[in-house]
Formats: C-alpha cells, sequence, structure tokens
C-alpha cells in the first residue's frame, strides 16, 4: 500500500511551532509536528524552557514561567488533534512533490507542506556556572527584552558582554531598570553600527571594559559577580553584579536546510517576500526565530506561526485546485473542461 503523505509536516516546538500546529489542526489539516528530542543544548519547547518569569507575553498580567507558556501552547496544539513525534529532523528532501523528511532514528515522511520552526540558539561563553545560573533563573541571561525588567535586576549593576549591534541595543535597553551597565568587550573597538556605538558612549549609565574577557560567573543561587582578565596585562579581578546578559548572537536551527532552501550569511532562512512566510521553495514555509534575526521575541514567532499556517492552508488549496484543473484538460486541447462541483 502506497505509503501516507502528510498535507503539513511542522517542525519545531517553540510558540511559533505550536501557534503553527492549532491554526492548522483548526484548518482540519491534521498536522503533524516533529518537536526534537531532548539534547543538552535543547529541549522541545525551545529556548523559553529555560526561560522561569515571562512578564511581556500578552494574557498574563502577572507574567508567567516560560515552561508553563509552553506546555500550555502544546495542550492547546493537541486539543485540535495535533499529532507529535519526539524526534529531530535531520534532512529534507524538497526536490520535489511530496517533500520527503527523514529524522535522527530513520523515520522517513513524505508531506505536501512543510513548516519549519526550529528556532535559534543563543550563543554562550561556555563557561561552568553560566548555563546553570541562567537555566535556574540565577541572573544569568541571553535576552536582555525579554528578562531586564524583571525586579531582581532593577537598580543593579548588569553586565553585558559582546561588541556587536545587538550587545549595544542590550545595554541601552537596560539603561532604563539599572543603576549602571558594564559593557565587557574583548577588543578595543565595537564592532557595532556606528551609530549604535556613539549612543552607548554618550549613555552616562553605561562604561566599558576595553580588552576584557569574562573568565568565571560567580555566584551559587543568583549571579554576584564576573570575574574578568585583561587582554593585554593578564589581569583577573571581579566586578560585582547584579545580573549578566550575554549577547555575543545566536545560531539558527537550520543545519538540514543548508542547499535546501536559501538562508542568509548567518543561516537565517529567507523568505520570498516580505511580511510573508514561504521560502525559496513553494511549499515549504518558515516561522519564528529560525527566519527572524531582528525581533526574537516569543509573540512575534506565535505570530509568524500563524502567518506560516494560513499561508501554507491556502498554499495547499491553490495547489489542489491546479492538480484538479490539470486532470481534466483533454489530451488533444488546450482548453480546460468544466469541473465537477465538489461534494
Amino acid at each position: 500500500m502506497e505509503k501516507r503523505v502528510e498535507e503539513i509536516v511542522i517542525v519545531g516546538s517553540g510558540p511559533a511551532a505550536w501557534t503553527a500546529a492549532t491554526y492548522a489542526a483548526r484548518a482540519r489539516l491534521d498536522p503533524l509536528v516533529f518537536e526534537g528530542a531532548p539534547s543538552r543544548e535543547m529541549i522541545p519547547g525551545g529556548q523559553l524552557m529555560f526561560t522561569t518569569e515571562v512578564e511581556n507575553y500578552p494574557g498574563f498580567p502577572d507574567g508567567v514561567d516560560g515552561q508553563s507558556l509552553m506546555l500550555s501552547m502544546r495542550a492547546q496544539a493537541v486539543r485540535f488533534v495535533t499529532r507529535i513525534a519526539t524526534d529531530d529532523i535531520v534532512k529534507l528532501d524538497a526536490g520535489g512533490q511530496p517533500f520527503i523528511l527523514t529524522s535522527a532514528e530513520g523515520t522517513e515522511v513524505r508531506a505536501r507542506a512543510v513548516v519549519v520552526a526550529t528556532g535559534a540558539r543563543a550563543n554562550w561563553l561556555g563557561l561552568k556556572n553560566e548555563r546553570r545560573l541562567a537555566e535556574t533563573g540565577g541572573g544569568v541571561s541571553a535576552c536582555a527584552v525579554c528578562d531586564g525588567a524583571l525586579p531582581a535586576f532593577r537598580n543593579q549593576v548588569l553586565a553585558v558582554v559582546g561588541g556587536g549591534d545587538s550587545a549595544m541595543e542590550e545595554a541601552t535597553y537596560l539603561t532604563k531598570f539599572a543603576k549602571e551597565v558594564v559593557i565587557i568587550h574583548r577588543r578595543d573597538a565595537f564592532r557595532a553600527s556606528p551609530i549604535m556605538v556613539e549612543r552607548v558612549l554618550k549613555n552616562e549609565k553605561i562604561r566599558v571594559e576595553w580588552n576584557a574577557v569574562v573568565t568565571e560567573v560567580l555566584g551559587d543561587d543568583f549571579v554576584t559577580g564576573i570575574r574578568v582578565r585583561n587582554g593585554e596585562a593578564g589581569e583577573e579581578r571581579v566586578i560585582e553584579v547584579g545580573g549578566f546578559f550575554v549577547a555575543i548572537g545566536h545560531t539558527p536551527n537550520t543545519g538540514f536546510l543548508k542547499g535546501v532552501v536559501t538562508l542568509d550569511d548567518k543561516g537565517y532562512v529567507v523568505t520570498a517576500k516580505a511580511w510573508r512566510t514561504e521560502t525559496s521553495v513553494p511549499g515549504i514555509f518558515a516561522a519564528g526565530d529560525v527566519m527572524d534575526p531582528y525581533y526574537r521575541q516569543a509573540i512575534t514567532a506565535a505570530g509568524t506561526g500563524c502567518m506560516a499556517a494560513l499561508e501554507a492552508e491556502r498554499w495547499l488549496s491553490h495547489a489542489s485546485d491546479e492538480a484538479g484543473e490539470k486532470a481534466v484538460i483533454s489530451p488533444t486541447s488546450d482548453h480546460h473542461l468544466p469541473r465537477s462541483p465538489r461534494p
């Protein structure tokens, strides 16, 4: 018997993926979601599974912890009969229709449409105490916009490590809440755009530690300071801080898409049109942080998940109409015959 062809497969398990699944399920597309397998770097649910408190997601006036938010989104998708596979997709063959997806466990699935919502992972320094405190809500974060307004960071000395536009934006944003912001940069000049650098250097609440490298994050339950080594003299000292923000970029989870759809120089999916989610391959759509190097927020990811599902539904409908039209074309005529009405 011919192997089943899925109408739509969604790859990922963050806000974009579960929103896309909910919309697709309500549209009776019977979606199949590959939510990923747990690993040291990522777990099903994405980056919000490591976020203890989310205060800027609409509908939660008192905030919500990231795990609860993601589990609720998952449950909502399941309510409308979304099927879930706890496995990673490692290969996508887009050479024809249907598309062929291969999982890490060797499962092969065919699908007419695919929504890629695999997200992006924050780049970390790789220090022993860094990730532990980040995952336990101990004052280490990779997103100032997400966490900077939390009460624990208000009127504190906060450190930001990085030298690009992201670090400049994070530092400037944190000045709204912090007593002082200290930027730790390993070189003697920023690589950020000149206008961003100018704003930072003119801000009285920001100071810069040049030619400095963070060698240790201090603190048991919550960060208390960072150990910094001067790049020129090699001397180490401790800077007391009440929060540590890592702003050294993100890496999109698009390894399995290389050579399949168009990616930019950093690996983010490039959509064919602005404000659309379809990729360079018709029938493959991208949503969330995997195609968004700028906003990277849960609410914007969820929004693009909705967009991707709606676009996929319309694309599938249009593809079905075209298939129906081709089926009634006379082999000796270029004219379309009237189609029978759908039941």
